[in-house]
């Protein structure tokens, strides 16, 4: 049986974000409340209230306390997996099995909050609204959001890679020809062009792309999520 390598950099990075979460946890246990935040604390606590707030925003405050935790890991997983090829490892979301497992939680998440708040009754005659002819468009439409979500994730992350490849094949060959040029002869030599072309683009493929596309996957498991508690419920 052969293990695919994202497999070695999901337990990579399961690994160090498990590790990183217990460290946090104690340093914040062991914190003075009543004291100013120092050094790490200030950045990570500032991003826990962000999130929190715009979970709140979308859930209300009854929820946000039991979804804050989950949409916080999914945030950091999602952008140290879509960032960790700037380490010369491959990106877990350029492959669909991860980012369809990502989608497939968050699709059971909103169908049970769904069943929470409309009962069985109502969730199965959602699937006749607004007639009973629309019933294949409407399980078609249940089924669309983990399929339009997983895509989006696997799709601009793998193109980036692929660019980045491409880029590096391209620098390889310039600096074969410079150096042709220089003695004459079809030659193969150290790739000294990539380091001057590709930081910049390692900056918009691996962190800007990486950022908004966590951004976009969260934000729309919050949203989606949302969008199904009354609006009662949220107050």
């Amino acid at each position: 049986m052969v293990i695919q390598s994202d497999v070695y950099v999901i337990i990579l990075i399961t690994v160090l974000l498990g590790v990183a979460i217990v460290m946090l946890g104690k340093m914040f246990e062991k914190a003075d409340p009543l004291a100013e935040p120092k050094g790490i604390m200030v950045p990570v606590l500032m991003g826990v209230e962000s999130v929190y707030k715009t979970v709140r925003d979308n859930v209300g405050t009854k929820y946000a306390d039991r979804m804050t935790p989950y949409i916080l890991v999914l945030w950091t997983y999602i952008f140290v997996s879509n960032t960790i090829s700037l380490l010369g490892f491959s990106s877990p979301t350029s492959n669909l099995s991860v980012t369809l497992l990502l989608a497939i939680i968050t699709w059971v998440m909103i169908q049970v909050v769904e069943l929470k708040f409309q009962g069985f009754g109502g969730y199965m005659h959602s699937f006749l609204e607004p007639i009973p002819v629309m019933l294949p468009m409407n399980i078609f439409g249940k089924f669309s959001t983990m399929v339009s979500m997983s895509l989006r994730l696997f799709g601009n992350i793998l193109s980036g890679t692929i660019m980045m490849q491409m880029v590096y094949s391209f620098c390889q060959y310039v600096s074969n020809s410079l150096v042709g040029l220089l003695v004459g002869s079809e030659v193969h030599v150290f790739n000294f062009m990539a380091p001057i072309i590709s930081p910049l683009l390692h900056a918009y493929f691996d962190l800007f792309a990486g950022f908004i596309q966590t951004l976009v996957f969260v934000t729309l498991t919050i949203v989606l999520i949302g969008n199904d508690i009354p609006d009662e419920i949220k107050k």
